[in-house]
């Protein structure tokens, strides 16, 4: 089937990003929009309408009331997706050769922009969850050991970087992390891209976003967890750890200098959904049938795993010996499509539409699929062999730039590696460049090789 006919075809259930559902929850100005006629939205900078970087026009006055609504200082739309505005805030944040704080779950756009910038990564460890195969959250206590060990390493720390919530949608105390963070007189810019819903506060329920407790800067993807069209996304920032002269020069050198007008326009609609009352209103409402779905599947012995995130539900697959990666190829031969397929679980995305007959369909599907498959022991899987606070043996830059020779996997314990190993998605890399590959390392990645058939290769390329 051609691409046109892919993006025309909707005989799904569609539980994948972008949240808006096939259209089905886009905001009402954006559906008017699209309704016009074909391409009269698709506008360069002209004077009145403006871009996210000049001082004057229509996108000016909006980043100003959106910022002004949300409580913070300042806001920049993104048409680069929440990718392009976390590279623009880390480049901000550290000159070249400082260090940046970031823990083992990051997202490989924070890893690219650290060789952008000639930034040294700091990666820190996090728990592990062994019965699903998820890196979990952490609480202050394990920050505080990261920052006695980071001691030993005396690098220039510029900023540190949290992700909260994570892709499967678990939430950290993240009051008392910034708090840790800010005693150390660093900055801290938390990537809450599947978290731009939290700024709803509909429930007391739910967490609330790093936004409320200081954060000095917050990137939301706006298509993740609101009804933004793919690639929108807003950078939020508020206090004064970061200039914001130095946040506009990196938007700048990292974003196109012709954003989507169309894109510009989802950003504000998404956000204006999330703060005023008729979008607080459908969320609450998506919530509630989100949670009363969630009860039916467990009531029906669907093995669902709890979150902080009311419109993700995860399914256990390795608690019956099942991959979720094959699983998910199951479910899609049903036409039933998930969002991130790993190898102990399946996340479908609710999303912002309604999902009302999903159930039975559900409930069906998944008992098929343990039928066939027969009785099976539940899988655990390894936790990964990284010390609490790791750092590239070689320069990240050296390393990238460096010629190289591809050699098998086996073959490569004490060689020092050119390139990211990064099962997408969710985008989160097992190996930087300029980390050894020690025996432990070796071994993980094998082992992961099997758990990520299609993902993960034989070879890896090392430094000559």
């Amino acid at each position: 089937m051609g691409l046109f006919d892919l993006l025309s075809a909707n005989r799904s259930e569609n539980l994948f990003l972008p949240a808006h559902g096939r259209g089905n929850a886009l905001p009402k100005k954006i559906k008017n929009l699209l309704k016009l006629r074909p391409g009269i939205w698709d506008l360069p900078e002209l004077f009145e309408i403006g871009g996210p970087l000049i001082r004057e026009g229509a996108i000016a006055e909006s980043q100003k009331s959106s910022a002004y609504e949300v409580g913070v200082d300042r806001c920049w739309y993104g048409v680069n997706g929440a990718t392009g505005l976390l590279q623009s805030a880390l480049l901000a944040l550290a000159r070249p050769g400082q260090a940046v704080l970031m823990p083992r779950n990051i997202h490989k756009s924070c890893i690219h922009a650290c060789l952008f910038g000639g930034l040294v990564p700091l990666l820190f460890d996090v728990p592990y969850l062994s019965d699903r195969g998820h890196a979990s959250v952490f609480d202050k206590k394990w920050l505080q050991s990261v920052f006695k060990k980071v001691k030993e390493f005396e690098e220039d720390i510029a900023a540190v970087v949290l992700v909260n919530p994570t892709y499967q949608g678990y939430s950290a105390d993240i009051e008392s992390l910034i708090k840790e963070i800010h005693s150390h007189c660093l900055p801290v810019l938390v990537d809450e891209a599947h978290g731009a819903q939290l700024i709803s506060q509909v429930s007391p329920d739910l967490p609330k976003s790093a936004i409320s407790f200081g954060a000095d800067l917050v990137v939301h993807s706006l298509h993740k967890s609101a009804p933004g069209l793919v690639q929108s996304a807003v950078l939020w920032s508020q206090g004064d750890k970061v200039d914001p002269f130095n946040i506009e020069r990196s938007i700048e050198l990292l974003q196109t200098s012709s954003p989507s007008s169309l894109l510009l326009a989802s950003c504000e609609s998404s956000i204006k959904e999330l703060i005023e009352s008729k979008g607080i209103k459908k969320l609450k409402s998506r919530i509630e049938e989100a949670k009363l779905l969630k009860d039916f599947l467990i009531n029906k012995k669907v093995p669902l795993l709890k979150t902080s995130d009311p419109l993700r539900i995860i399914l256990h697959t390795s608690k019956f010996g099942l991959s979720g990666i094959e699983v998910d190829k199951r479910f899609i031969k049903k036409r039933i499509i998930g969002e991130l397929a790993e190898p102990g679980t399946l996340t479908f995305c609710l999303g912002l539409s309604s999902h009302k007959r999903l159930g039975k369909r559900f409930v069906r599907t998944w008992n098929e699929i343990l039928t066939s498959s027969g009785e099976q022991k539940a899988c655990f899987f390894k936790r990964p062999p990284f010390s609490i606070v790791t750092r590239p043996l070689k320069p990240f830059t050296y390393s990238w730039g460096s010629n190289f020779e591809k050699v098998k996997l086996q073959d490569a314990i004490g060689r020092i590696s050119v390139e990211m190993v990064c099962p997408y998605p969710p985008g989160i890399p097992l190996l930087i460049p300029g980390e050894i590959l020690d025996e432990a390392r070796v071994e993980w990645l094998i082992e992961q090789k099997c758990f990520w058939p299609e993902q993960i290769s034989d070879f890896v390329r090392v430094i000559c």
